[in-house]
C-alpha cells in the first residue's frame, strides 16, 4: 500500500476524533452550565463517548487506507495520544498518569479494532 493513501487516512480519523470530541464538549459543558449536574456525575457517559469517538476514528481510518486497518487505527489512536500528551505537558506543565496511560492503552485497542472492521466493511461495499 503506498504511503500517500495511508497517511492521509490516518488524518481523517484524526479529525473525526477531534470533531466528536469538540462537539461532546460543548454540548456538555451547555448542558452542565445549565442543570445542577457534575462533571462526576456523568463521568461514565465521558468515558463511552470518548472510546465512541476513537473507535469511530479508528473505523474511518481504516476505511480510507483500505488495508491494514489495525494499523490505520493504531496511529490514529497513538496521533491522539501525542496530542493530549503534549497539551497535557506543555499547557498545564504535567504528564499521564497510570489512569490515563490505562486509558489511552484502551483507546489504542478500540482504534485498532475500529481500523480492523473498516477496512473489512470497506471491501465488503466494493465487491
Amino acid at each position: 500500500m503506498a504511503s500517500r493513501s495511508f497517511l492521509p487516512a490516518v488524518f481523517w480519523g484524526l479529525s473525526a476524533i477531534l470533531v466528536i470530541a469538540l462537539s461532546f464538549s460543548l454540548l456538555t459543558s451547555l448542558f452542565l452550565t445549565f442543570t445542577s449536574y457534575t462533571e462526576e456525575s456523568i463521568g461514565w457517559l465521558i468515558i463511552g463517548v470518548a472510546c465512541l469517538s476513537m473507535f469511530i476514528g479508528g473505523f474511518m481510518s481504516g476505511a480510507k487506507a483500505k488495508s491494514r486497518g489495525w494499523m490505520a487505527g493504531a496511529l490514529t489512536a497513538l496521533l491522539f495520544t501525542i496530542i493530549t500528551f503534549l497539551v497535557q505537558f506543555l499547557g498545564y506543565n504535567e504528564v499521564f498518569t497510570t489512569g490515563q496511560y490505562a486509558f489511552h492503552g484502551a483507546y489504542l485497542l478500540l482504534a485498532a479494532l475500529g481500523g480492523i472492521i473498516g477496512v473489512n466493511i470497506a471491501s465488503n461495499s466494493q465487491k
